[in-house]
C-alpha cells in the first residue's frame, strides 16, 4: 500500500483546519534546497538523457545508477540501501505520455518531489578525426533516428537501431570505428571522448521530455514555494461525476495541465484519472482537495512540488 505523507489531504474530516494540519506536521514547510551528492537510479546508460536530466536537477556531482528498465528504476529508487531516489521520464512533447510509467508510479511507495523539462538535442557523434565522407553507418535508438530523419536523408548511410543512444556512443568509442557514427547527447560525447561532428540534427527543435524526480515517501519534503501537484482519483462513475470534479478544480482557480485516464483493473470499463494541477499557493491546493474528497471514491496525492516549466532548458 502506498505510504502517503500527504494523507491529510485524504483525511480532512479529522482535521478541518488547514493551519492545525500544518502544525501537526502533515506538511514540512521549508524552502527546499537543491540536494548535492545524491545517488539516483535512471533508465539507460551513462551519458543518456536521463543522466542529463539528473544533472540539471541535482547538479553535476550527482551519481547515477543505470537501469535497464523503468521497473528497475522504481525498485532501486525505493531502496534506502541502494539510492536516494530516482529520475524517470513520464512524457514527451511529441510522442506523448509514457503510460506504463504512470502505472509503476501508482504501485510504488515513491513521491514526486520535482520535475525537469529537458529539451532533447540530438547530435552526430564520431571518433576523433572522422569526417562526414568516412561514415557508412549511423547507430542509435529508433526514436532518435526518427527524430533526425530530415538530416539523415541527406546521406546514403545505413541506419542501425540500438537499445539506447548512450550505449551507441559507448560502443562507438569501444570499437573505434572510422565508418560508424552515433546519435546521442553532448554529455555522451564528453564521457566517451567523441567529437560532435554535427550538433542539433533533430528535425523538431521544440522537443521536450518531462522527467519526474522521485523520492521515498518518508523523506519527501514539500517546498514552501511548491505550485504543482500530481494526483490520481476515480469517481463513482455516475452521470456527471467527472464533470463535477473538473468544475471544482476550475472554481478553485487551479489549472489542470494534464488529465490522463487509465482503466481500473478488474472493472467493467471504469477509469481512474491522473491529473497534474497547477496553483498559486499551497492553501489553494489544499482547499480544493478538501472539496474533491467528497466527490471522489478515491483520491491519492503522488507529490506536491515546484513547477519545472519555470526552469525549462
Amino acid at each position: 500500500m502506498r505510504r502517503d505523507p500527504y494523507s491529510c489531504l485524504r483525511n480532512g474530516k479529522e482535521r478541518n483546519n488547514i493551519e492545525s494540519r500544518r502544525e501537526a506536521g502533515f506538511f514540512i514547510m521549508k524552502k527546499k534546497e537543491q540536494p548535492t551528492g545524491k545517488r539516483v537510479s535512471i533508465q539507460g546508460f551513462e551519458g543518456s538523457f536521463h543522466q542529463v536530466a539528473a544533472r540539471q536537477y541535482f547538479g553535476k556531482e550527482v551519481e547515477v545508477i543505470p537501469c535497464s528498465t523503468f521497473r528497475e528504476v522504481i525498485r532501486i529508487a525505493g531502496s534506502r540501501k541502494e539510492s536516494d531516489g530516482g529520475v524517470m521520464a513520464i512524457e514527451n512533447s511529441i510522442a506523448g505520455s509514457i503510460l506504463p510509467n504512470y502505472n509503476l508510479l501508482q504501485k510504488s511507495s515513491l513521491q514526486v518531489t520535482g520535475e525537469v523539462y529537458l529539451q532533447i538535442r540530438q547530435n552526430l557523434l564520431v571518433n576523433p578525426g572522422v569526417e562526414l565522407e568516412d561514415i557508412r553507418e549511423v547507430h542509435s535508438h529508433p526514436m532518435a533516428l526518427q527524430q533526425c530523419l530530415d538530416f539523415l536523408d541527406k546521406y546514403n548511410w545505413k541506419l542501425v537501431e540500438t537499445e539506447d543512444t548512450a550505449l551507441s556512443a559507448r560502443q562507438l568509442q569501444q570499437k573505434r570505428s572510422k565508418h560508424v557514427a552515433a546519435i546521442a547527447s553532448k554529455l555522451a560525447a564528453e564521457m566517451f571522448g567523441l567529437e560532435v561532428l554535427a550538433p542539433n540534427i533533430h528535425t523538431m527543435k521544440n522537443n521536450y521530455t518531462r522527467f519526474l524526480i522521485l523520492e521515498r515517501a518518508d523523506e519527501a519534503v514539500v517546498a514552501a514555494d511548491a505550485n504543482k501537484a500530481s494526483v490520481n482519483f476515480h469517481t463513482d462513475h455516475s452521470r456527471g461525476s467527472l464533470a463535477r470534479v473538473l468544475s471544482k478544480i476550475a472554481d478553485g482557480g487551479i489549472n489542470l495541465s494534464k488529465l490522463q485516464s487509465f482503466p481500473i483493473p478488474g472493472s467493467d470499463f471504469k477509469y481512474s484519472f491522473h491529473a497534474d494541477m497547477e496553483f498559486d499557493h499551497l492553501e489553494q491546493f489544499e482547499q480544493v482537495v478538501e472539496k474533491l474528497r467528497s466527490l471522489t471514491a478515491s483520491f491519492n496525492v503522488y507529490g506536491v512540488y515546484k513547477n519545472g516549466m519555470e526552469k525549462k532548458s
